[in-house]
């Protein structure tokens, strides 16, 4: 019998960075899909039907209220079923929700499937980040991948969140043109192109992890989680999930609003995509190095940083530097989380630590759209709005300060 701290156990083993890269598809359709992808089609939804900014940021609260409920319910389905199946079942119904988006127009409808939409995202975006803490113990410790012999376990935890990068770039290129097309109601086909592309990236790894095994990954899911030593960590995570959903829900708006083309839109947000993804390079040493709350504490800072930018200057400079920061950011900021969890606990509370620095990042961003909406909705504008979301991220910076870490390095894993 295998140790239950071993690493995910394979028939037949593929490189680990292969792995990584079909789990961070995972990522791709939780996030990048399924809840990023409504910038883009903020504007037009808006414009077509009469949307105030509190209703446009309420979808996205929804959205997170949904993400919320399925975090809370996560770690019961790790127990009952493996990471890998939620993981896969979470992919297959968000794909299905986004498309079912391009049957409706009407509000309620809209609220309905946005929650829903959130609850499956958390299934895989959690089961995504377990099994990734796991692949990560196939790597080696920083010195033996500077070595050239495989990639740090730092990286591997990158390479997942920064998966969210290739759902931005697909948004990017899918949302703007479909959204245009002549008639009535053109952005519900970007939904359901969203849709088609959530199930191929689902199917892909599921294919790709076909030999990963549930029960290796299952059996981590049972240890409970005493919160109060993470209060920092998880004080610091509520507030970046508070803070940077603002920006990701309105920045495109604003940068209508400051008319800016919709070319230069569609290459600001690729960008930022293409950002995410070189993040899992950009931080694999810092996130390898830090036991405590360093790492949140930079990352959140530099994203306070760039939603400011915008904020104070609408240049393209400005604008595409506050985009490429902040891209080059931000999935780092939850990449960090779980390497907090892989450095401090025993494997068998990986999951439980994940689940709560989910459910405290959910909570976050129920509060974050429906606040900078309403600052919107003001004389401020977006503007305020998003300087909102910066003091929110910088306060977040403040607080990690306080996260030391659990263990001394000798006793790490």
């Amino acid at each position: 019998m295998p140790k239950s701290t071993e690493p995910l156990r394979t028939a037949r083993e593929l490189p680990t960075l292969v792995v990584a890269a079909a789990v961070a598809l995972a990522a791709a359709v939780s996030l990048g899909l399924a809840r990023f992808s409504y910038a883009l089609l903020l504007p037009p939804m808006r414009a077509d039907l009469g949307w105030s900014y509190l209703t446009a940021g309420a979808m996205n609260t929804v959205n997170a209220a949904g993400y919320l409920v399925g975090a809370l319910l996560a770690p019961g389905w790790l127990r009952r079923y493996g990471a890998r199946n939620a993981l896969l079942a979470g992919g297959a119904g968000s794909a299905l929700l986004l498309a079912a988006h391009g049957a409706v127009t009407s509000d309620a409808a809209l609220y309905l499937l946005r929650g829903l939409t959130g609850v499956a995202s958390a299934a895989t975006f959690v089961s995504g980040g377990l099994l990734a803490a796991r692949l990560s113990g196939r790597a080696p410790q920083a010195g033996a991948a500077a070595a050239g012999r495989a990639p740090s376990a730092g990286l591997v935890l990158g390479l997942y969140y920064g998966g969210a990068g290739i759902g931005i770039v697909i948004s990017a290129l899918l949302v703007p043109p479909l959204s245009a097309l002549p008639g009535a109601h053109a952005w519900q086909w970007a939904w359901i192109a969203l849709g088609a592309a959530a199930g191929v990236a689902t199917l892909i790894t599921a294919l790709a992890t076909r030999t990963l095994d549930p029960s290796g990954a299952a059996s981590a899911a049972g240890a409970r989680l005493a919160w109060s030593p993470l209060a920092c960590g998880l004080a610091s995570y509520f507030l970046f999930g508070l803070g940077y959903i603002g920006y990701m829900t309105f920045v495109v708006t604003l940068l209508r609003e400051q008319r800016l083309s919709p070319l230069a839109i569609t290459v600001f947000y690729a960008l930022l995509g293409l950002a995410v993804l070189a993040s899992s390079w950009i931080w694999a040493g810092l996130l390898q190095r830090h036991r405590g709350g360093g790492a949140m504490r930079l990352l959140n800072a530099l994203l306070a940083l760039a939603t400011v930018l915008p904020v104070l200057s609408a240049h393209p400079v400005a604008v595409f530097a506050s985009g490429l920061l902040f891209g080059g950011v931000f999935l780092s900021v939850v990449a960090s989380t779980t390497a907090l969890v892989r450095h401090n606990l025993p494997a068998s509370a990986w999951s439980a630590g994940i689940a709560a620095f989910t459910i405290v990042f959910a909570a976050g961003q129920i509060v974050g759209p429906t606040l900078v909406g309403w600052v919107a909705d003001g004389a401020g504008g977006l503007r305020g709005g998003l300087a909102c979301s910066a003091g929110v991220l910088l306060l977040g910076a403040l607080i990690a300060w306080g996260q030391k870490p659990l263990v001394a390095p000798a006793e790490a894993r």
